[in-house]
């Protein structure tokens, strides 16, 4: 007994000199996102959007504590959803649907992992009519840039004719085709808009088909959204057509007809995700990027030598946009209707 006694002794006191293993605190503290993408991160355009930012967030937080994984090429939304799955059940804090394609994956995954945070774009849906608390939504008002570029647009066009490639008629894209051709006539009503959708977010060879037979039609300006077009491009540096661009900062495409681009800003949307995934408050809310909020960013290309009275125009129209001077409407059914302010 008196052996027993003395073992029981020693395991106690052990017990008490010796703590109980617990992870590293930079181990409990990195906060961990994964990503899925339906192009690849350097596609410039929606995918790199959402990379940048990321890589953004990282540098802010430093890589002991931010962690990010992505998945590229998830254009079949089955292998999407799978990934989606896997990377909730690997215990990833925030979980990134980047594409509107992949909304009906998280409806149905999300509930599963009621403690980890799921985000979709672009969208308002959070899914909150139908009890879902923890899917945010994120959305980019294309539009406000897109008229911004239309302005210029239509202040460059020799010809009177331009051009706007758009890949399939929804989501962010539609805002920007519709916002670009709003700002093209509200700068000059006579302007011939040509608007081609090729129903394809990817297709390189179906965007320059269209560049083409828009270049044809004489068109000297072009644009267009998603990652198709790197295929446009090529087709207006050829015949010496200028090029707005889209999401991400295109003019590395091609630096001597790249006038400007509208850049999505994700950092803040981001921002606001984590800080609730950090406080225990996950609470499933939806983010818009403007103009206002720095979400959208005009970034103007440094080495093409654009007319100061054009961008003096740009950057007046992007201010009452700003200011609440010009404001936009969509309806029901898709139709967008820039809205003037009264004069005082």
């Amino acid at each position: 007994m008196k052996k027993l006694a003395l073992l029981l002794t020693i395991v106690l006191v052990a017990a008490i000199a010796v703590p109980a293993f617990t992870a590293p605190v930079q181990a409990q503290d990195k906060l961990r996102v994964a990503v899925v993408t339906p192009s690849t991160k350097s596609d410039l355009a929606f995918s790199q959007s959402i990379y940048d930012a990321l890589i953004a967030v990282q540098e802010e937080r430093g890589e002991e504590n931010f962690e990010f994984v992505l998945s590229e090429n998830m254009f079949v939304v089955e292998d999407a959803a799978t990934a989606l799955r896997d990377y909730a059940s690997q215990g990833y804090d925030l979980v990134i649907a980047h594409g509107s394609q992949y909304g009906s994956s998280l409806l149905d995954i999300a509930p599963d992992f009621p403690d980890t945070a799921f985000a979709w774009g672009t969208t308002v849906d959070t899914y909150q009519d139908q009890g879902i608390t923890n899917v945010y939504a994120y959305e980019a008002r294309s539009e406000e840039g897109a008229f911004v570029q239309g302005v210029m647009a239509a202040l460059l066009s020799e010809s009177k004719v331009v051009g706007i490639i758009g890949p399939i008629e929804t989501g962010d894209a539609k805002l920007y085709v519709d916002g670009f051709k709003a700002g093209v006539l509200w700068q000059d009503p006579e302007i011939e808009v040509l608007v081609n959708y090729i129903q394809s977010f990817s297709d390189l060879a179906l965007a320059a088909a269209a560049a083409e037979a828009m270049l044809a039609e004489g068109a000297d300006v072009l644009s267009g959204s998603a990652q198709m077009v790197p295929g446009a491009v090529n087709k207006a540096k050829e015949a010496g057509a200028l090029w707005f661009g889209t999401q991400s900062n295109q003019t590395t495409l091609s630096p001597e007809i790249v006038v400007s681009s509208q850049v999505y800003n994700w950092v803040d949307v981001l921002n606001a995700i984590i800080a609730d995934v950090e406080a225990g408050e996950i609470n499933g809310v939806s983010f818009a990027l403007t103009l206002e909020n720095d979400g959208l960013l005009i970034e103007f290309n440094e080495d093409f030598e654009l007319d100061e009275d054009v961008q003096e125009a740009a950057e007046e129209v992007m201010q009452a946009i700003i200011d609440g001077d010009i404001s936009f409407e969509v309806d029901e059914e898709g139709v967008l209707t820039v809205v003037e302010a009264e004069a005082e």
